[in-house]
């Protein structure tokens, strides 16, 4: 059982919750501390339920001298002043905009509460000038610099995306009130702005050009997350408990966690991070399961995906970016790759430095199967409730070498009539996503790149090398599969290795014959 006397901040973003009343924290103050202490004003991209609100947090401690609550922690032997100064903590993500009205009544009920101890001047009457005027009488009536916290920037601007006329509301309303920081520079001593993507700076923060974007920066990567050594050192107990209950090792547990929560990468040369939100849910319920991505699913990024024509079997292999794709803030549907890398569902695998590429990939099993059973909706006949009976089949029956084809040829007549007349490139996707939907239950590899079979699927008895051809014959797979060669890598394994070559009529849409 859980050890009670260990409690999991699981959705706790509140750093003074945290400390006093005793959930386990990852101390991240060294950074706090550094950043506050570097540099004034930024901005910082990361996925959502990465950790972005409690350092937010953090940091709105840090800046009102709270010394009680750092006790023992790494900033507590860096900073010796602890100066109290006030704080604006803007958070966004609380809200759903689905109106103008309701941005501004967010933002108007902020003002009022800041009004309320700073006092209001009538001649102030846009939402920026009441802004403004309350910055610089905290400033006056304190005596200290002012700290301006905003969390979740972007969430207004996410929801209204497919809303051409009402995203431009709300970018011109949002870049008259954030520009405010770059007008009271000189009463601030702080600003700090978190979000999901940075899309929306060309338009919204055009005239708040001096943030330092540290999104990307080495020394931050770390900054959300939570690194392996930081889960051993903090979690073992929590670890332990795991492995005996799921009767596997320490370094099992570990490994376990890894696949499924670990690789994310926000700078190519730093170390990886767990996802947090993840890796809590999963020690607290003692088993793997899709927390994160059950707590929000990317409609947006599938309908731009599909707007934009996109090849999803690219994406699904690990795509290559240019570091100049990250620096465009636009979303853009002929380039939806930063925006699905800024929303977590793609990461840093490798960088090459001589001419500047990353080489983007899931970052782990949670993300991927996650992905991809999300997408297949999108794609095919099938429904939430029909995934899991689909693939396990398809799966059953290929391990015990019988009528997989069959079922297959089946799954796509019964494609509506809307979906038949899809280009032969969705076809040749929904093959990819049944394919790799079976990795989760079986060795089950599929390729797009040239020189390698279509699919293999690896199972107790058996190892299928699948070949396609899109009007051509089953006969002209089979003679590919032996001229390239698909057969030898897989020669000595001791298994049966079955060839299979399949046709796929263009007109009928569907598996025509294989052999």
């Amino acid at each position: 059982m859980i050890d009670v006397t260990r409690k999991l901040p699981i959705g706790i973003q509140t750093f003074e919750d945290i400390r006093t009343n005793g959930y386990l924290y990852v101390d991240k103050t060294a950074f706090v501390w550094r950043i506050a202490n570097t540099g004034k004003p930024y901005f910082l991209s990361r996925p959502r339920r990465f950790g972005k609100s409690l350092l937010l947090s953090t940091f709105e401690s840090y800046f009102l001298g709270r010394k009680d609550l750092f006790e023992g922690l790494a900033i507590e032997q860096m900073e010796k002043e602890w100066t109290k100064h006030p704080v604006f903590h803007l958070d966004l993500n609380a809200e759903k905009y689905s109106s103008v009205e309701q941005l501004n009544l967010m933002l108007n009920n902020h003002l009022n509460q800041w009004e309320d101890v700073y006092g209001k001047d009538v001649r102030e009457e846009t939402l920026s000038s009441r802004f403004l005027g309350i910055i610089r009488r905290a400033n006056e009536q304190s005596g200290n610099s002012v700290v301006v916290l905003v969390d979740e920037y972007d969430k207004p601007l996410l929801q209204a995306l497919g809303n051409d006329a009402l995203l431009e509301e709300y970018c011109l309303i949002l870049k008259a009130f954030y520009g405010v920081l770059k007008t009271a520079d000189r009463y601030l001593r702080f600003v700090f702005l978190t979000g999901v993507t940075k899309f929306s700076q060309v338009s919204v923060f055009s005239d708040l050009n001096q943030l330092n974007d540290i999104s990307m920066d080495r020394a931050y990567a770390t900054a959300c997350g939570i690194t392996r050594e930081e889960l051993i050192a903090n979690f073992t107990p929590e670890m332990e408990t795991f492995g005996k209950l799921n009767d596997i090792s320490f370094d099992e547990v570990t490994d376990t966690l890894q696949r499924n929560y670990d690789g994310y990468h926000f700078h190519y040369d730093a170390p990886g991070v767990f996802n947090p939100f993840s890796v809590l849910n999963a020690f607290y319920k003692q088993e793997i399961g899709s927390y994160w991505f059950q707590t929000g699913t990317p409609t947006f990024l599938v309908e731009l995906l599909k707007e934009s024509n996109y090849d999803l079997r690219l994406l699904l292999d690990g795509i290559e970016a240019p570091a100049s794709s990250f620096t465009e803030y636009r979303v853009n549907s002929d380039n939806p790759v930063p925006l699905i890398y800024q929303s977590g569902y793609l990461t840093i695998k490798d960088y090459d430095r001589r001419f500047r590429n990353y080489f983007l990939a899931f970052p782990n099993e949670e993300v991927k199967y996650g992905f991809i059973n999300f997408l297949v909706p999108f794609y095919t006949p099938m429904n939430n409730n029909d995934q899991d009976f689909y693939i396990g089949k398809f799966v059953d029956e290929l391990e015990d070498g019988d009528a997989f084809l069959t079922r297959l040829q089946a799954f796509f007549a019964d494609f509506p009539y809307e979906l038949n007349d899809k280009t032969e490139r969705h076809y040749q996707v929904v093959f990819y996503l049944v394919f790799k939907l079976m990795g989760q239950f079986t060795n089950a590899e599929v390729r797009s790149a040239r020189g390698r079979a279509d699919a293999v699927v690896k199972t107790p008895k058996y190892i299928y090398v699948f070949e396609f051809k899109l009007n051509g014959t089953a006969e002209e797979a089979l003679k590919q599969i032996d001229e390239k060669g698909y057969l030898i890598p897989y020669q000595s394994d001791g298994r049966e290795v079955i060839k299979i070559g399949v046709e796929f009529s263009a007109v009928e849409r569907n598996i025509s014959r294989w052999l």
